[in-house]
């Protein structure tokens, strides 16, 4: 069958093909829009979208072309080491990329988000040149420094002067007062820290004295009632790798305390893990396994419930850890059991868990919950605290449970773009002074 190609019929095709190549050609021409994820760490969003707009960023997930999770953790420097992990959606489905890099602890804020900053540009930057916004983007791959920074880069990348060691030492207190009132806290900490690949060394020691004064009216007239608590510490702990999944240590720590009356603790604690993920996976999931033997002798200030000023206690304990932090939002659950070996019935069982989901584009859930048994109160003294003491926490009261719980939900609809800065009254930290 011949088809006529009348002029109607031409007309429309050159009109079907017209529209097409339109919408392909808008789609090229889109900006990039971008999700930042920063729920599981902090991130400057008005220096991000004030340093990167190329791209629009958007406050809902799903309608992203690229969601960004970025996420961090502790190093052995005291410092940071980030994961930027970059899941492509919808034109990008399928694509994903993922950087690190680490900060020093001595680094500010300044400094921090300006590495930031970097490493989401780069991570950005396949996306933007598949857009129109390529002819915009600039690159550089040439580094410059001075002869004296090549010198001392390598001399320290062959050999730390500090052997990896990290000192700390920090002291702080308050004094809050009225006419009936008068509090003084103050404390002092001084720790010595190594960490590396295969080992990590924990030395440090703390004291704290808190004094609080307290006048009332009575029938008889005013009275005064102080509270005087104090409390010391000191600890070292050393922790093997054995492989990316096994590892052991132990830990030795002295302890006092008046408002648990404690006079004087001696713990000496040796355990294994487990991690059912390889360790370096630790920024996307954790599931670890330990298993623990414990001794401790206990000195009383006070006689306590089971006619006690010093005792000699073994004991053991299994804990569970298991966590995630995915697109959709981050799940965590642990669970601790402990008891003394001397006599069963004295254990501690604690479970704690929270997960944070965002649920769509602009609705999200968060809750936490934690929740334990106590049945190893064997330090508490022999005699009933008074009203005073109860109402002041002077001392530590006899209790066979304990919990706490947070929970939440919000939504977000409307405009889905983000990309607008503006301070204005906003004092320079970001909280609102008067709007």
């Amino acid at each position: 069958m011949r088809i006529k190609h009348t002029p109607a019929v031409i007309l429309i095709f050159l009109c079907l093909s017209f529209t097409a190549f339109s919408q392909n050609d808008m789609k090229n021409t889109e900006k990039l829009k971008v999700f930042i994820d920063c729920s599981r760490t902090w991130c400057d969003m008005t220096f991000i979208r004030t340093e990167i707009n190329l791209v629009d960023f958007l406050l809902d997930n799903q309608a992203a072309d690229v969601h960004v999770l970025i996420t961090n953790q502790n190093t052995g420097s005291g410092g940071s080491r980030y994961q930027l992990i970059f899941f492509g959606q919808n034109r990008f489905k399928n694509w994903q990329d993922t950087l690190h890099f680490n900060t020093a602890a001595t680094v500010t804020n300044f400094e921090e988000r300006d590495a930031l900053i970097k490493y989401l540009k780069l991570g950005l930057t396949p996306y933007i040149a598949k857009t129109a916004a390529a002819k915009d983007v600039t690159i550089s791959l040439k580094k410059t420094e001075t002869e004296s920074q090549k010198k001392e880069e390598k001399k320290m990348a062959t050999k730390d002067p500090w052997n990896y060691w990290v000192y700390r030492i920090g002291t702080n207190g308050n004094i809050n007062a009225d006419e009936v009132y008068k509090s003084l806290r103050y404390s002092g900490d001084v720790s010595a820290n190594r960490k590396t690949e295969e080992s990590k060394v924990n030395f440090s020691f703390y004291a704290s004295k808190n004094k609080s004064a307290y006048e009332y009216e009575t029938t008889s007239g005013i009275e005064k009632f102080t509270v005087n608590n104090h409390s010391s510490g000191f600890s070292h702990s050393l922790v093997k790798s054995i492989n990316s999944h096994w590892s052991y240590g132990y830990e030795a720590n002295y302890e006092q305390s008046t408002f648990s009356n404690n006079k004087g603790r001696v713990t000496g604690r040796t355990a294994v893990e487990y991690d059912i993920f390889p360790y370096k996976e630790v920024n996307n999931k954790l599931f670890t396994i330990s298993y623990s033997l414990d001794v401790r002798h206990n000195r009383y200030y006070d006689t306590t419930i089971y006619e006690k000023l010093h005792e000699t206690l073994l004991g053991h304990g299994i804990e569970t850890n298991i966590s995630f932090n995915q697109k959709w939002g981050s799940a965590s659950v642990g669970i601790e059991y402990h008891n003394y070996l001397n006599n069963w019935k004295y254990y501690n069982l604690g479970i704690s868990g929270g997960i944070n989901v965002r649920i769509t584009g602009g609705l999200s859930f968060y809750v936490s919950a934690f929740g334990g048994l106590i049945r190893d109160q064997i330090y508490l003294p022999k005699g009933g605290a008074t009203e005073q003491e109860v109402l002041t926490r002077r001392r530590q009261l006899a209790s066979g449970y304990n919990y706490y719980t947070s929970f939440g939900i919000s939504y977000r609809f409307g405009s889905k773009l983000n990309n607008f800065v503006n301070p204005r009254f906003e004092g320079g930290h970001g909280g609102m002074m008067f709007f």
